[in-house]
C-alpha cells in the first residue's frame, strides 16, 4: 500500500520542506524578534526536519520500486526543474539547525547536522544546475512560449548554500579553512546568479508576450523572488563573516556590496512581490484552486525576509527592519494556510493520486472523426 502510494511522489514535494524551514530561519534573522518567537521557530524547524526525513524515506521507496516514474520525471520538462528542490531543502534544514535547532539538540549536534546537509545539498545543487539545463537543452522539447518561473529552480539551487554556508565559517579553524569556505560560497554565488539572470529575460518575455500563466501555475510567479531575496541574503552574509577572514580591503568591499547590491535588488523584489500578489489575487478570483504550486508562496517570500534583515543589519535603517517583520508576518500566515490545505488534500487522497488523463476533444470532419488530447 505504501509502495503504491508513493508512485506519483515527485521532487516538487521537497518544496514543503523548504517552505517550512524558511519560516524558522527567517524568524531567527529578524533584527527585533518578539518574545516567544524563537521557541516557535525551533518547533517549526523540528517539523521541517521530520518532513525531510519522511520525504527522503518515501523518495527512496519511489526510486527503488518505481524506476519508470523516475525516468519519466527526468524526461518531463514540466517536472525535471523541480529537482532543484531536494538540494535546497537539504541546505535549508541544515541552516535552520544551526540558527535555531541548536536550542534543542545542542550546538555540536546542530553543527554536525548543518555541515552534513550543507555538503550534501551543495553537491546536489551543483549536479542539478548542470544536469537539468542540459536535459532541457538536449533531450527535452521545449519552446520559448512554454517558459515558466519553474525553469529557474535548478539554476537558483546553488544560491541557497551560497547564502547558508557563511554561518559555518566561524566554526572552522581560523585561517585558510575559513577563507576557503567563504571563497566556495562566493563561487557558488558567482556560478548561480549570472545563469539565473541569463534565464530571467526568457521567463519574463514569455509572461509579457504570452499572456497569463495557467491558473495552477500562477503561484510560481513568486519563484522570481527567490534569486532576488537569496542573493541579497548572500551578500549580506559575506559581509558579516568577511572581517577577520579576508584582508581588510576585501572586507570593506564586501560591506559595500551588501548595501550597494542589496538595496536595488530588494527594491526590485518588493516590486515583483506586489505584481505577483495582484496576479495571484486575480487568479484566485478566476477560480484558481489549491495545488502543490501554492508552496511557491513560502520559500521565496522567506528569502525576502532574510534579505531585508541583512540590509537592516548593514544599513541600520528601521525601514528594512520593519519590512522584514511585515514580510515575516505574511510568510507565517501564508505558510499556515498552505500547510493546512496540503494536509487536507493529502488526507482526501488527491495529491498522491495518478494524474488525470487529458480530456479527449472530438472534432467533426467531412469524412471522418478525429480525436486528440488537449495539452
Amino acid at each position: 500500500m505504501v509502495i503504491t502510494s508513493v508512485r506519483h511522489l515527485g521532487p516538487n514535494w521537497y518544496a514543503t520542506v523548504m517552505g517550512t524551514a524558511i519560516v524558522a530561519t527567517a524568524g531567527a534573522s529578524l533584527p527585533h524578534p518578539l518574545p516567544g518567537l524563537r521557541p516557535f521557530c525551533t518547533a517549526v524547524w523540528a517539523l521541517s526536519l521530520a518532513l525531510l526525513a519522511a520525504l527522503l524515506a518515501a523518495r527512496s521507496l519511489h526510486r527503488r520500486h518505481h524506476r519508470d516514474q523516475v525516468r519519466a520525471h527526468l524526461h518531463d520538462p514540466a517536472i525535471a526543474p523541480f529537482y532543484g528542490c531536494p538540494a535546497m531543502a537539504l541546505v535549508a534544514v541544515g541552516s535552520g539547525a544551526l540558527a535555531v535547532g541548536r536550542d534543542w539538540i545542542g550546538t555540536p549536534a546542530a553543527l554536525a547536522l548543518d555541515a552534513a546537509l550543507f555538503t550534501a545539498g551543495t553537491l546536489a545543487a551543483l549536479t542539478v544546475a548542470v544536469a537539468v539545463p542540459y536535459l532541457m537543452a538536449v533531450r527535452h522539447r521545449v519552446r520559448r512560449h512554454e517558459a515558466t518561473p519553474v525553469w529557474l529552480l535548478p539554476l537558483v539551487a546553488p544560491l541557497v548554500p551560497a547564502a547558508s554556508g557563511p554561518a559555518l565559517v566561524p566554526h572552522l579553524p581560523a585561517g585558510p579553512p575559513r577563507a576557503a569556505l567563504l571563497v566556495v560560497c562566493c563561487a557558488l554565488f558567482a556560478l548561480s546568479l549570472p545563469a539565473t539572470l541569463a534565464l530571467l529575460p526568457v521567463v519574463l518575455g514569455r509572461l509579457v508576450s504570452g499572456g497569463p500563466l495557467p491558473l495552477a501555475l500562477t503561484p510560481t510567479l513568486f519563484l522570481v523572488l527567490g534569486p532576488l531575496g537569496q542573493s541579497t541574503t548572500a551578500v549580506g552574509q559575506f559581509a558579516d563573516v568577511a572581517p577577520g577572514v579576508v584582508s581588510e580591503p576585501h572586507a570593506r568591499v564586501a560591506a559595500l556590496a551588501a548595501v550597494g547590491y542589496g538595496v536595488p535588488v530588494m527594491g526590485l523584489a518588493l516590486l515583483w512581490l506586489c505584481l505577483a500578489a495582484v496576479r495571484a489575487a486575480c487568479a484566485r478570483g478566476q477560480g484558481m484552486g489549491f495545488a502543490m504550486t501554492w508552496w511557491a508562496f513560502t520559500f521565496p517570500v522567506g528569502t525576502c525576509v532574510t534579505g531585508a534583515a541583512a540590509l537592516a543589519r548593514h544599513t541600520g535603517l528601521a525601514g528594512f527592519a520593519t519590512a522584514a517583520a511585515g514580510l515575516y508576518v505574511v510568510l507565517v500566515g501564508v505558510w499556515a494556510l498552505v500547510a493546512v490545505r496540503t494536509v487536507v488534500a493529502l488526507v482526501r487522497g488527491g495529491l498522491l493520486a495518478a494524474p488525470r488523463p487529458a480530456p479527449v476533444v472530438r472534432r467533426r470532419a467531412t469524412a471522418r472523426t478525429t480525436s486528440g488530447a488537449v495539452r
